[in-house]
This record gives C-alpha cells, structure tokens and sequence, in this order.
C-alpha cells in the first residue's frame, strides 16, 4: 500500500521504546540500573539542581509522602512522570558516560534514519523519557553516536504522549505543518492522539516485542516498511 491521498512527510516524528529500540532494553536494562542507582544519586548529588527541581516536583505531586518513597512507587508503576523521568535520566547518564550502559537499536533503524536524513527529511523524537535520556540512548549505541541525525527531542514537557493538545504543542514550537509530519509508534492511544491533532501516522509492530498491531492505522513491522507505506527512501 502506498501513499495514496496524503502528503509526502517532510517531518519523521519517532517514539523510542517499541519503535527504535526493543522494549526489553528499556524494562530489563535501563530501569533495573536507574532503580538500583536512584538512592546513591540522590544522596551525592542532593544540590544538583536538577535534582532539587525533581524533588520538589514529586512533593507537590505527593504531598506528604517521602520521596524515595513516592519514586519507588512511580518506579513500580512504570509512571510517565516528569521528575522520575529527570531522576532516571541523571542515573542513565552515569551509566553511559561510565561504559555500563550501551543501546543496542534494532538492525533497520540507522540505515533508514540516515535515507531519510540524506533525502533532506527533518528527523525529530517524542518519548516519555526526559530530552537528556533520549539524547543518552542515541549518543551511546552500539552504531555510534546518532543524535546529529535528529534536529528535535522532546518529553514530557510538551504533554503527555496520548494527549492530542501534546502534537499540538509539538508542531507548534517546531513551525511544522502538521499533516507534513509523520509518527511513528507501537502505541496506538499515541497514534489517535497525533491523528487528532493532524499528523500522519503509522504504528510499528515489532514482532521482536510481540507489539499486537492495531485495526485503525497503517501498520509496518519496520521503518523500511513504513518507509514504503509513505514513499520515502527504506535505506540500505
């Protein structure tokens, strides 16, 4: 299937867990390391201001609750929240900057960044990890340092990801025009909430992740696949 009745992306909008990289570096890496890691950073680096912003988001959002308490609490959860996003981030630093640390995306992923790169496409991420985490995960791969790929990162500042108000900001900030603008996630609550903000969109089923494909949107199990669906370059 292609193409058809749509604009061509000038903007490749991606999601990261799922869609770039496997979900069980995320779950089985990166957040058992962050656990681990948390109450150490807190206690060494208790006058980043990093830190202290992140401390007093998580009292206003649990009144009265101690905050190594409340983190374990997101922690179990797996809470898209902002200070726990910016906590985990500064561990995740650590474990990179250290060589503990090395993201493995999938095998397609930086052959078709790089088509889409050369064939002058804006490349640019959303994830609920914080903009340091992000650029974290791209600047230490087992590929290389990718983030000059990438012209845009952006988290949880703009909004939460299954809010449509969120594309909105995104594009907004950018000067894009929304329906030049192709996402792409395994989530489909995601998908509905760019599509109602006007984006172009297209989930990635990973079968490596077991990603169930949804009914309502095009569906790849790749970005060469996608890439085909919206006729843009696939990569080598």
């Amino acid at each position: 299937m292609q193409n058809t009745g749509s604009a061509t992306p000038r903007v490749v909008l991606l999601d990261i867990e799922g869609t770039t990289l496997p979900v069980a570096f995320v779950h089985k890496v990166l957040f058992p390391y962050a656990r681990t890691h948390l109450p150490a950073l807190l206690a060494q680096q208790h006058d980043n201001p990093v830190v202290v912003q992140a401390l007093a988001e998580t009292a206003q959002l649990a009144p009265g609750v101690p905050a190594a308490e409340q983190l374990e609490r997101w922690m179990d959860m797996d809470a898209k929240v902002a200070p726990l996003k910016s906590l985990q981030g500064l561990c995740w630093e650590q474990g990179y900057r250290q060589g503990e640390l090395v993201a493995d995306l999938f095998p397609d992923v930086v052959p078709a960044l790089k088509a889409w790169k050369a064939a002058g496409l804006t490349l640019a991420v959303y994830s609920s990890g914080s903009e340091a985490a992000q650029k974290l995960i791209y600047g230490y791969t087992e590929q290389g340092d990718v983030t000059p790929l990438f012209s845009a990162f952006f988290d949880l500042k703009m909004g939460g990801k299954r809010e449509s108000t969120s594309y909105s900001a995104i594009v907004q900030k950018a000067g894009w025009a929304p329906a030049e603008v192709l996402f792409l996630s395994d989530v489909v609550a995601e998908l509905e909430a760019a599509e109602q903000a006007g984006l172009q969109v297209c989930q990635i089923a990973r079968p490596e992740d077991k990603t169930v494909p949804g009914v309502r949107h095009r569906v790849a199990a790749s970005l060469p696949q996608a890439a085909r669906l919206f006729g843009l370059p696939e990569g080598a």
